[in-house]
């Protein structure tokens, strides 16, 4: 699943609201790990019934987050897949209207939400699974256009060796895979 299109800047106010939702964002992460679905199933998987399963589907289906899988969709059965491995990135805050700021806001409180969610299970999973569990904690000093050429260059390099649960070969599990910067001189 590479994908080497250009970043897509998440700078439409609807597009942010939509993955905003807790269960969209639910439902792209079942369709992100395990591959391709329709309403139904995900709506037993998450406890939620079909009706809403299909108009969440719709909604991050109208906002390019997921697409039909147009060769096993039949009839009323419409199977469901993300849209692609896209390199999503957060606008900076005054790219939006004030008034669309504190959308940004909570999307950047529900990742944050789940990354420490995902970090309380890293000592267990780590423990349990040390091969699958990999972790490393750096610190440098750069300039802002290093720190930029930095993250293209990990972008890039995901991007080379990931693949979709559709492409994956053998043995291969979804990972949960981070990366951020703060500067280390502020309290």
């Amino acid at each position: 699943m590479k994908d080497d299109a250009e970043p897509v800047i998440l700078d439409d106010p609807g597009r942010i609201k939509a993955l905003s939702h807790p269960l969209r964002r639910r439902i792209l992460h079942r369709l992100r790990v395990h591959g391709p679905a329709t309403s139904t199933t995900i709506g037993e998987v998450l406890g939620a019934n079909t009706g809403t399963t299909s108009y969440h589907l719709r909604q991050l289906e109208k906002h390019g987050f997921i697409e039909e899988v147009p060769e096993r969709s039949g009839g009323r059965e419409r199977w469901w897949r993300p849209a692609g491995q896209r390199d999503l990135r957060m606008p900076p805050p005054e790219a939006l209207a004030p008034q669309d700021r504190p959308v940004l806001a909570e999307l950047l409180r529900a990742g944050h939400a789940e990354d420490m969610e995902i970090l309380a299970r890293l000592p267990a999973g780590y423990e349990r699974e040390p091969a699958w569990a990999r972790l490393s904690r750096g610190f440098a000093h750069m300039t802002e256009e290093g720190l930029a050429a930095f993250f293209e260059d990990y972008v890039a390099l995901l991007h080379r060796h990931a693949h979709g649960p559709e492409d994956a070969p053998p043995g291969a599990r979804p990972l949960h895979i981070r990366l951020f910067s703060l500067p280390a001189d502020e309290t």
